[in-house]
């Protein structure tokens, strides 16, 4: 069985059956996130969702009606480990998320990332821009992009908010997030091979492709970064509680969590709305210069 999590992503020995089927996965599912990922099937998409980019593993775009007749802001959505934008989108779970910053006048694209398993990679983050160029293209967009990064999805979420990225980004939200490539290669040898593949080398990418390390030689960012000490999965000392420090002040938040990796008290409506102001003090800052 692989030591990956599957979204939410709890380890094996603390997901439950119940929990498993709330999220519509089955045990004999969760199991075969060990075999190679398959492009998604592309079925009858919810109108209310775009799909945007490659038909492998598109991303989805949501527009909020108010967005008709106001501007609005976009949030970008990097997934966890072996997931797709389509898997969160079809996560009641993770929807109290997507609701809250729906019924907050913000549009939502979920991310495809370039695959399940891309660790944040130049080739994934190219993709995430022609995504994001094609996105504001559909809605009255106000020019403000924020991202929200997601166990894996942390490193691509904190790297395009980083200089020399596809667009501006103007603050980064992270739950029980990878940000340390080099920690994330250290730990198993299965993502060692993962970001291997996906990075296009044998051995440990550089330094100057690690986005915790290029985040410290940049300009202190807006983060809002929500870790758990218990975190199995992602430990949060060596990535979202060292890169805090780096934050903005002002507008930054650190929220500590407990229990496993992307446990359900990180997809609750106190969580959600605690996301939202965060993003909400970004746009009021914007609003006032």
């Amino acid at each position: 069985m692989s030591r990956f999590p599957v979204f939410p992503a709890l380890s094996s020995t603390v997901l439950s059956v119940a929990a498993l089927l709330a999220l519509n996965l089955t045990p004999r599912a969760q199991a075969a996130t060990s075999s190679p990922p398959r492009p998604e099937a592309r079925l009858a998409e919810p109108v209310d969702w775009l799909p945007l980019g490659t038909q492998a593993w598109p991303s989805l775009l949501r527009i909020p009606d108010s967005c008709t007749y106001l501007v609005c802001p976009l949030v970008v959505v990097s997934h966890p480990r072996n997931q797709s934008a389509v898997r969160l989108r079809d996560s009641p779970t993770f929807r109290v998320l997507i609701d809250s910053l729906l019924e907050s006048h913000f549009a939502v694209l979920l991310s495809g990332d370039g695959g399940p398993t891309t660790w944040g990679s130049p080739g994934a983050l190219r993709d995430v821009g022609q995504a994001h160029a094609d996105a504001v293209k559909r809605f009255a967009w106000n020019g403000n992009t924020y991202a929200l990064g997601l166990s894996m999805g942390g490193l691509m979420a904190l790297r395009s908010a980083l200089p020399d990225g596809p667009y501006r980004v103007g603050g980064v939200a992270l739950i029980d997030a990878w940000t340390d490539l080099r920690v994330a290669w250290g730990t198993s040898l299965s993502r060692r091979a993962e970001i291997s593949a996906a990075y296009g080398t044998a051995s440990e990418p550089p330094p100057t492709l690690d986005p915790q390390l290029l985040a410290f030689k940049a300009p202190y960012l807006p983060l809002f970064v929500a870790a758990s000490l218990n975190d199995g999965t992602v430990p949060a000392l060596t990535n979202g509680e060292r890169l805090y420090p780096h934050a903005a002040l002002g507008v930054s938040e650190f929220v500590s969590l407990s229990g496993p990796h992307l446990g359900a008290n990180r997809f609750t409506r106190d969580m959600a709305q605690k996301l939202v102001g965060f993003y909400k003090r970004l746009e009021g800052r914007t609003a006032v210069k």
